[in-house]
């Protein structure tokens, strides 16, 4: 019978700490508008981004998390589109031919079969996937993690994706960031809306 290893625990360089929240609060109150008001004009409550915080952590673990996303350099740089364009002897068929070869392969450039997301990314299948949040569940989470990275580091031009993207982040690291934000919604969120009735 093979012996399985257990799975060890990584601890993230970075820690969230209660005094990081507090800031973090002291911040949100400070800001110019609702943080909790996402692109729709409703309030999201505390348990709402919480939920959705939490949604993120389990599917960056289910799928991955990368630190921002690759494009292809030929096509930054103009590649066969670019020489397309300038070949004058070519005749309309022949152009309309190589224009589609050039279509289908940006199409298939374009299919990313890495299932690996990025911070902003997760947050935002998370709420396109309609069970655990929504688009703006995704936003407000975006400005409770804005603001906990703003405490974190000091800076209030500091944003949580360019954190997330810096070289030497990890995984655990992010999943830190993610949980942080989770326990700052519970504490400092806005209660749920009672329903309203017609």
């Amino acid at each position: 019978m093979p012996k399985t290893t257990p799975k060890t625990t990584i601890t993230p360089r970075v820690v969230f700490t209660e005094a990081t929240l507090t800031a973090a609060q002291e911040l949100l109150a400070e800001s110019y508008g609702s943080v909790w008001t996402g692109p729709s004009g409703e309030e999201s409550s505390g348990e709402a981004v919480a939920r959705h915080l939490e949604a993120t952590v389990v599917l960056l673990d289910t799928d991955g998390w990368r630190r921002f996303h690759t494009y292809n350099r030929d096509r930054a740089s103009g590649g066969a589109a670019a020489d397309l364009a300038d070949d004058e002897s070519l005749t309309v068929k022949e152009m309309l031919r190589a224009l589609l070869r050039v279509v289908c392969n940006e199409i298939e450039d374009d299919i990313d079969l890495d299932p690996r997301r990025t911070l902003p990314t997760a947050l935002r299948h998370v709420g396109e996937d309609g069970v655990d949040g929504d688009t703006d569940t995704a936003v407000v989470a975006g400005y409770v993690l804005d603001r906990l990275i703003q405490a974190h580091t000091g800076s209030n031009s500091a944003r949580a994706t360019a954190w997330a993207e810096r070289q030497h982040r990890t995984h655990a690291e992010i999943t830190a960031l993610l949980c942080a934000g989770a326990r700052f919604a519970r504490t400092y969120g806005p209660a749920a809306a009672p329903a309203r009735t017609a």
